[in-house]
């Protein structure tokens, strides 16, 4: 039985609502049986059952930011489209809050497929994903266990895996360092237990040190500006609970990706600080299907709203060729 959500019923998005589509508020469930909160795109006046995009994304942040833009510019191509929340996660259910899973959040996209696949205008045979961030390391996790996802895209990509177990650039790869995090996040699970709550860790800074690198100053002028912030997103505020980094840690979730068989196609920034990331997973990436899309003079940030950089008519045509 799914738990009843406290959904908003005004637009509460970061970006304005589209004249081309119809939306409204939905739920479905995971397996794990935490409820879902999802807004789904339809475009106005379609019949018949149409092909589904399910939308997750960036990490740490709600489907009212990045995610809804894409799932609303999406169905304005032709798709039926839902952008969700994640387990823990604005407006979806799961206790304790702030809490990221590796093993969770790819079972987060397949319920997606499961509450597509059952949809009355939804063919189920065409059904493909994006992950925005964080959350397009997820979907290709997500594309190598489910069979049932035709087609999926990766946009600015993070592997939070790689990142939290080995830190930027691989820069903290070693037994040691992994050792070190290990004992602390170890150390912070018993704080945690004696003062009943977990501490938070890793929104945006604010304000922002001058010293900062380019990325973090990048990711502040989207959720701590008028552009992107938004009261419910991880990012915009106080971030997660630090122990969530312990699975990340231990779970690659890229593991699995050169058995995907379905369609893939990766898209990045050419002066994104985590270009590496698709750069390298594209290497894993087996079959004449997967593709790996650089955007000239694109930073991160630029692929979560840049209307002017993000590449939908690529999108469109990479899901039509492989819904057919």
């Amino acid at each position: 039985m799914e738990e009843k959500l406290n959904l908003t019923g005004q637009w509460d998005k970061t970006f304005n609502k589209s004249d081309k589509v119809n939306h409204r508020k939905a739920t479905f469930h995971n397996r794990y049986g935490i409820t879902l909160a999802a807004d789904i795109y339809k475009p106005k006046n379609s019949q018949g059952k149409l092909a589904a995009i399910a939308v997750c994304g960036p990490f740490g942040a709600v489907k009212e930011q990045a995610a809804g833009l894409y799932a609303q510019t999406m169905a304005e191509k032709g798709f039926l489209t839902i952008a969700f929340d994640p387990s823990f996660t604005g407006e979806s259910g799961g206790t304790p809050r702030y809490v990221a899973s590796p093993d969770i959040n790819t079972e987060d996209f397949q319920a997606a497929v499961d509450f597509l696949s059952v949809q009355e205008d939804v063919d189920c045979d065409k059904i493909g994903i994006i992950g925005i961030c964080g959350w397009g390391g997820m979907a290709l996790n997500a594309a190598a266990i489910d069979t049932r996802i035709r087609a999926t895209v990766a946009s600015t990509m993070y592997d939070m895996t790689r990142v939290t177990a080995n830190g930027y650039f691989d820069s903290e790869d070693s037994e040691e360092a992994r050792y070190e995090k290990r004992k602390a996040l170890n150390q912070q699970r018993i704080d945690d237990y004696k003062s009943g709550e977990y501490a938070l860790a890793g929104g945006v800074a604010d304000p922002m040190p001058e010293d900062a690198p380019f990325y973090f100053k990048d990711y502040y002028k989207y959720y701590k500006t008028d552009r992107g912030y938004h009261k419910r997103s991880l990012n915009s505020n106080g971030g997660w609970n630090v122990t969530s980094s312990l699975s990340f840690m231990n779970m690659p979730i890229l593991q699995y990706a050169d058995e995907i068989r379905s369609a893939v196609l990766l898209i990045h920034g050419e002066k994104a600080h985590s270009c590496y990331f698709s750069k390298e997973a594209f290497k894993l990436l087996k079959g004449e299907n997967k593709e790996l899309c650089i955007i000239e003079g694109a930073v991160h940030t630029d692929l979560y709203d840049n209307m002017k950089v993000i590449p939908f008519d690529k999108m469109t045509s990479f899901f039509q060729q492989n819904f057919n």
